[in-house]
């Protein structure tokens, strides 16, 4: 018998008819002798209503009620499946994040999990429960109701594994696991049966969107094994081959083979390059670029500073796209004339390629072929970054997804197992 958590995004119950196929999952896992808690998500689509309706209220809606606002659409979730389940003959209690003592920060909007009194939680399972928890919500030292943000319920979900010391922490989702690249890319994209945390975190900053890096960041600090599958499978697919579906995200002293070179292509499409023109090169340059950007909350992404040519030099960084505006009109009024740079341009149509994977720590040549490949094709590498794990490509927009293919096959992904 194993301790195991579920948890089910927006999508995977996103109907009536939805939430009852999760209920028969769970039973199907329950009835296998296994303790079940299950963490959920709102309805698809439930919070950006949520959001919406306060501020049609509150252009800029207060944190702390919207805080209140957007944790009731978990409520009404957790209450619906509970319903099925019972409505199945199998026992259920359904707990808010604040019931079950999920305490964190008072950062409301973004709250961060401090810690959790599993203790309600592990009654209920010595009970034969089924327990159902309230994804991406939880409660302040004053007792007030906080939410965790993006990708709050994935870090729910991992940080209740966590405390319950579960045996596995199951993420369903709309996709049946983790691939080689994005598929609406590359056809030939292939699952992983398994990836390192490290590996995964890589492509969750680099742009792969199955999991969010807050989870993975938390399961990889806490030990939490992680395995995302599909919800939208039939429910009823025999209990030995679901164990074995989908994508085990773990730890690199648990795989059994020598890992592939790379294990995967992630890209973003949202990036943008802003250079400093003909800045002095002196200590401090660098410092007074950044902390202007950094202080109006702009994250900075790849950088490089080109060598120095009589006394000046270039500074080249990239933001997101969405910040590219803000970051330009910050450097040419307050930045530019204090720091004698002669001129601020940018590109707003960039994007960034990446190739990930442990094997590179004992593979030279990686970063060679990846260059070689890009070549061949015609793209121009405008920055660099690299790793211990990956390098990171920044290159027109328009050449993305010929540079995603070129690479996909040049390391052998397309034939991935």
């Amino acid at each position: 018998m194993a301790l195991i958590v579920q948890k089910y995004g927006g999508t995977s119950v996103g109907s009536v008819e939805r939430i009852k196929n999760v209920a028969r999952r769970v039973i199907k896992w329950a009835d296998a002798g296994h303790q079940v808690v299950v963490v959920v998500s709102a309805m698809s689509g439930e919070t950006n209503r949520l959001i919406a309706l306060a501020r049609e209220i509150q252009p800029e809606p207060d944190p702390r009620e919207l805080d209140v606002v957007a944790a009731t659409g978990e409520q009404v979730t957790i209450g619906l499946l509970a319903m099925a389940l019972k409505a199945l003959g199998r026992d259920a209690r359904s707990y808010t994040g604040a019931q079950v003592g999920v305490h964190t920060d008072s950062a409301h909007t973004k709250a961060r999990i401090e810690s959790i009194d599993e203790q309600r939680i592990r009654d209920d399972l010595a009970q034969g429960r089924v327990v159902v928890v309230a994804g991406f919500q939880g409660i302040d030292a004053q007792g007030n109701i906080t939410t965790l943000g993006r990708g709050g319920s994935d870090t729910s979900g991992v940080a209740l594994a966590a405390a319950l010391g579960a045996d596995e922490c199951q993420i369903y989702t709309d996709v049946d696991g983790v691939y080689t690249t994005d598929p609406r890319v590359v056809a030939e994209a292939s699952k992983l049966a398994t990836i390192t945390f490290e590996e995964m975190l890589e492509m969750a900053s680099l742009g792969s969107k199955v999991l969010q890096i807050r989870s993975v960041e938390f399961a990889g600090k806490y030990r939490v094994r992680l395995r995302v599958l599909s919800s939208l499978t039939p429910w009823d697919v025999p209990l030995e081959q679901e164990m074995r579906s989908g994508t085990l995200i773990t730890f690199e002293e648990d795989q059994q083979m020598e890992r592939a070179v790379v294990s995967g292509i992630a890209f973003a499409r949202d990036e943008a390059k802003i250079t400093v023109v003909g800045v002095p090169d002196r200590p401090g340059i660098a410092y007074q670029i950044l902390s202007a950007v950094g202080g109006a909350n702009i994250e900075v992404d790849m950088i490089v500073q080109n060598q120095s040519v009589a006394g000046y030099t270039d500074f080249s960084f990239t933001v997101g796209r969405g910040d590219y505006a803000r970051a330009l009109d910050i450097l040419k009024t307050g930045v530019q004339s204090h720091i004698g740079a002669k001129d601020i341009i940018g590109d707003p149509k960039a994007c960034k390629v990446s190739i990930v994977g442990v094997g590179m720590r004992s593979h030279a040549g990686v970063a060679s072929t990846m260059f070689r490949t890009l070549s061949e094709e015609g793209i121009n590498i405008q920055m660099i970054s690299t790793s211990e794990i990956k390098v990171s490509v920044l290159i027109d927009e328009k050449y993305l997804e010929l540079a995603v293919r070129a690479l996909h096959k040049a390391f052998d992904l397309d034939a991935a197992a």
